[in-house]
C-alpha cells in the first residue's frame, strides 16, 4: 500500500490511509455538537461502525444528545446520496468522511478490553497510524485522550467553540482620570475616553489625585459616551447593590433596552438573588413583563426528569430549591412566613419553573427568563435556550465557570462563556463579573480558599 498517496481498499484486510490529515471522532464529539461533521474543513473524517451504533442507541432520547444524534444520522445519509460511504464520500469543505466496518481490535496491547466501544475506535486509531496515514483521535473524553496518547496516537479535543476564559470579557473597567472629568461627569456632562469599550460596559472613573473621588457609569456605543448610571442605586424589591459589581449587574439588569444580561460568579456573589429581585420588581410591581420564568439545567438526574413521580411542578421542586430559598429571603427576609408567599408566587403566576429540556420548541414574549448554572449548557444548548425569547422578553444567564458538572465542558467551552464573547460587542447585550461573595464571611473564605 502507498501511504503517501492514500488508499482505501475494497481488501476487508486491508488498512484504510487516506490522503492528506484525517480525524477519528469519538461518538461524544457528535453527541455534543452535531455540527461537529461539518467543522473540519478539506481534511478526512473517520467514523467507525461503533459510533453509529452508539449514536443509534441514543437517537431515541428526547433530550439534546438524542437530538443530535438524530441530525448527525440524517446529515450522514444526506452526504452519502447514493454513495458508498465505506469508500469515501466527499464533504462540503473538500474533505472526505469514509465509515469504517472492520474491527481493527488485533492492534490493542493484551489487557486493554476489546468489548468496550472507545477501545474499539482506539484499535482503529492504532491501525491507521502504524499504516502510516496521518490520523488525530478526535474525543471530548479527558480518559479516551490519555489511552490514546498511551498508544502513541495524536489526540485533542474538539474545541470547536471555545473562548479564551483567562482573557474572558468581564463587563466593567477601571480608568484613571483627570480631576475635572469625573468633576464634569457628576455636572451632568457626557465623558468620552477615547479608549476602545463594547457597548454597555460599565465603568469606574477615578480621580489621579485622589483614588477615593470616583463616578460610575456605563458606556452607550450610540453616543460613544459615558453616561451615569440610572439604577445602580435602586433598591429593586427592597435590595440594595452591596458592592461595585452588584451596583452595575442592577443597571444592567433594570435597563430595558439591554435584552440579554450574562452574569458570572462564584458562590454567594448574588447572582442569581439580583436577577429575581429585578425580576420580582419587573412583573409584581411594575407590570413591565407578564412573568418570571425560572429554570436551570437538569444535570445529576441525568438526560430528563420525566421518570421522577409527580407533577411537573413536583418533579422540578428539589432541583429549583436553591432558587426558592432565594425567594424567601425576597419576600420574607425573617423567614416567619417565607414558604407560603414562595408558593403564592407560583400559584399566581409570577414565577414559573420550567426545565431547561422542555423550553425548546417555546416562544416566550414579554417574559423575564432567568436560566441559572448556565455553565452547565453546550453552546447549542444556549443558543437554543436564548432564541426561544420572544418579542419584549428579557433573558438573564448566571453561572459560576468554574462549577461545572457537565463532563464535556470546562470554563472555555461551556455555553455562558462562548455567549459572553459572542455578544459583547451587541448593543442588546451587557455583562458582569461579579468577584466578591456577600453570602457571609465562611462562604466568602470556602470560595477563595477551596
Amino acid at each position: 500500500m502507498d501511504a503517501n498517496n492514500g488508499h482505501w481498499l475494497d481488501d476487508d484486510r486491508a488498512i484504510p490511509v487516506p490522503a492528506g490529515r484525517s480525524f477519528l471522532l469519538d461518538t461524544n464529539v457528535l453527541l455534543h455538537d452535531a455540527d461537529s461533521l461539518h467543522a473540519f474543513e478539506e481534511h478526512n473524517l473517520i467514523l467507525t461502525i461503533d459510533v453509529l451504533e452508539e449514536l443509534d442507541r441514543f437517537k431515541r432520547g428526547n433530550d439534546e444528545k438524542g437530538r443530535n444524534a438524530r441530525r448527525v444520522i440524517r446529515d450522514i445519509d444526506a452526504l452519502r446520496d447514493g454513495r458508498s460511504l465505506s469508500q469515501g464520500v466527499d464533504l462540503p469543505g473538500g474533505g472526505k468522511i469514509y465509515i469504517l466496518v472492520r474491527s481493527f481490535t488485533e492492534f490493542l496491547p493484551t489487557g486493554m478490553d476489546r468489548n468496550q466501544p472507545d477501545n474499539r475506535i482506539l484499535a482503529a486509531a492504532c491501525a491507521m497510524h502504524k499504516a502510516g496515514a496521518d490520523v488525530t483521535f478526535v474525543t471530548k473524553d479527558i480518559n479516551a485522550r490519555v489511552k490514546a496518547d498511551a498508544l502513541g496516537i495524536r489526540a485533542e479535543d474538539f474545541l470547536n467553540r471555545v473562548v479564551n476564559f483567562e482573557e474572558l470579557y468581564t463587563g466593567w473597567s477601571e480608568h484613571i482620570v483627570a480631576d475635572d472629568v469625573v468633576n464634569a461627569f457628576y455636572a451632568g456632562h457626557l465623558t468620552n475616553l477615547g479608549v476602545p469599550l463594547c457597548p454597555n460596559e460599565c465603568v469606574l472613573l477615578k480621580s489621579e489625585s485622589n483614588p477615593k473621588h470616583t463616578a460610575r457609569g456605563i458606556y452607550r456605543a450610540d453616543t460613544a459616551t459615558i453616561e451615569a448610571l440610572q439604577h445602580g442605586d435602586s433598591r429593586p424589591w427592597g435590595l440594595s447593590a452591596k458592592n461595585l459589581q452588584q451596583q452595575f449587574a442592577l443597571e444592567l439588569l433594570m435597563r430595558e433596552d439591554i435584552r440579554l444580561v450574562t452574569m458570572l460568579g462564584q458562590a454567594g456573589t448574588g447572582k442569581t438573588l439580583l436577577a429575581l429581585a429585578v425580576g420580582l420588581q419587573m412583573v409584581a410591581e411594575e407590570k413591565r413583563y407578564r412573568r418570571i420564568m425560572v429554570s436551570r439545567p437538569i444535570m445529576p438526574l441525568g438526560k430528563d426528569i420525566g421518570y421522577l413521580p409527580g407533577t411537573k411542578d413536583e418533579k422540578l421542586s428539589s432541583w429549583m430549591q436553591p432558587v426558592s430559598d432565594n425567594l424567601q429571603f425576597l419576600v420574607d427576609p425573617k423567614l416567619e412566613h417565607a414558604g407560603d408567599k414562595v408558593q403564592y408566587l407560583y400559584d399566581t403566576g409570577v414565577v414559573e419553573a420550567e426545565a431547561v429540556t422542555y423550553i425548546r420548541g417555546r416562544s416566550l414574549p414579554k417574559l423575564f427568563i432567568i436560566i441559572d448554572e448556565a455553565q452547565n449548557l453546550t453552546p447549542h444548548e444556549v443558543k437554543t435556550v436564548v432564541s426561544r425569547a420572544g418579542e419584549d422578553a428579557k433573558v438573564i444567564l448566571t453561572g459560576d465557570a468554574y462549577q461545572i458538572d457537565n463532563p464535556y465542558l470546562d470554563a472555555s467551552s461551556n455555553g455562558l462563556t462562548y455567549v459572553v464573547e459572542r455578544f459583547k460587542d451587541h448593543a442588546i447585550h451587557g455583562h458582569i463579573t461579579l468577584a466578591k461573595s456577600e453570602r457571609s464571611e465562611l462562604a466568602s473564605l470556602a470560595a477563595e480558599l477551596l
